[in-house]
């Protein structure tokens, strides 16, 4: 018999987010600082938009490109929030959360062989979704002596004529860094200069901690050759309503809008209509849940600082990245261990790349209370590590 399978699917390695979620879910007593799921409920006034919806009986399908309304919403906020203006006749494609926004730009703009620059540590999504393509990935190894932050000249290292896009993961799952405006505007000189392509996913962008985001999309020139990914999922606290979004070009949106028609038909109409609520009304959710993450953030720094442990300051999203290389232990040896032995579940960093080797992922995405369970946890771990090595 034939091999039923695809090698390139085969290929592709599990998520290594998942392989400890579904671990500390069976534990007693375990907290886990694994997921990137927001501890809020989602806001009572988005929720209840949800359900008069269904009251009314707004169960049918949307056009595919999504609601008029909501289009129309995510444009305001766009221009409101970020100064970047776009049509929501062609501009906006409304997706199953900012996951199939990823795969629908990759599929539409790759070509087998085209390059894809992927700055690395980041989230778990893009690598395959070029596989999927046929495309070639090309990590960029981003370094913790530049808080991870991506270089101009590292971007100018690794373009080739092959190079058609680079992915724009910031600010960053899983490190937390961030891209000031003043880096952005060096990046989309090079873009525009090599003619390239960028897909910025934005999906943290209300989740800056010093000063508002910058979206390259907002730098001149780079409008029509960017597509901006966000979704609700990350600012809103709405994972489970699978809701996000891509804008850009109508020649590009316009076949992502094709893919995402015979693949997913429309967006959750329920979830769709809630979406409006949130946009329309959400500004203050979302600044009270920044403000929550904030004072996590915070604290965290200064507990690593505490314990000795290496970590820079993360500036965005609510994940933290310290290094652990100095106990002479993998990423994948120390996460399993502190879960084995002190039931606390973090993320090897080598999940987000080879080059996360000797760092965890943290997500401060939980409550302060729990947070504080877990950290002093992982300090015993580390005082018996120490002690150990002695």
């Amino acid at each position: 018999m034939r091999n039923p399978l695809s090698n390139i699917v085969t290929d592709i390695k599990p998520s290594g987010i998942r392989k400890f979620f579904d671990i500390v879910s069976e534990m007693k007593d375990a907290i886990s600082l694994g997921v990137g799921e927001p501890d809020f409920d989602t806001p009572w006034h988005i929720r209840e938009e949800g359900i008069y919806s269904l009251e009314r009986g707004r169960t049918f399908y949307t056009s595919n490109a999504g609601l008029k309304d909501l289009k129309i919403e995510i444009c305001n906020y766009l221009e409101r929030r970020f100064n970047i203006s776009y049509n929501y006749m062609d501009e906006v494609l409304v997706t199953v959360g900012g996951s199939e926004a990823i795969d629908l730009a990759m599929r539409a703009m790759i070509d087998p062989g085209d390059e894809v620059l992927i700055p690395q540590p980041s989230y778990v999504s893009y690598l395959p979704c070029v596989q999927l393509t046929y495309g070639k990935p090309v990590p960029i190894e981003l370094k913790a002596e530049n808080e991870f932050k991506l270089t101009p000249k590292q971007l100018l290292e690794h373009i080739t004529d092959k190079t058609k896009v680079l992915i724009l993961p910031f600010p960053n799952n899983p490190t937390g860094a961030i891209l000031e405006k003043e880096i952005l505007e060096k990046i989309a000189a090079i873009c525009i200069e090599k003619d390239i392509y960028v897909v910025s996913d934005e999906i943290y962008a209300e989740l800056s901690y010093n000063g508002r985001h910058t979206s390259i999309a907002s730098i001149p020139g780079m409008k029509d050759r960017t597509i901006v990914i966000n979704g609700f999922s990350k600012s809103y606290a709405m994972t489970g309503w699978r809701l996000g979004y891509a804008c850009g070009p109508s020649v590009i949106i316009g076949q992502m809008i094709k893919i995402h028609q015979f693949a997913i038909m429309c967006a959750p109409t329920t979830s769709q209509y809630a979406a409006v609520e949130a946009l329309k009304n959400g500004d203050s959710d979302v600044e009270q849940m920044r403000t929550a993450y904030n004072q996590r953030r915070r604290y965290l720094v200064n507990a690593f600082k505490e314990m000795g442990l290496e970590c820079f300051e993360p500036y965005g999203a609510f994940y933290i990245f310290p290094s652990i290389k100095k106990f002479g232990l993998t990423s994948e040896e120390f996460a399993t261990k502190l879960l084995q032995e002190e039931k606390v579940a973090v993320v090897p960093g080598t999940a987000f790349g080879d080059c996360g080797e000797g760092f965890l992922r943290i997500s401060y995405a939980y409550s302060l209370e729990n947070l504080k369970i877990a950290i002093a946890r992982l300090e015993a771990f580390i005082k018996r590590l120490e002690e150990n090595q002695q």
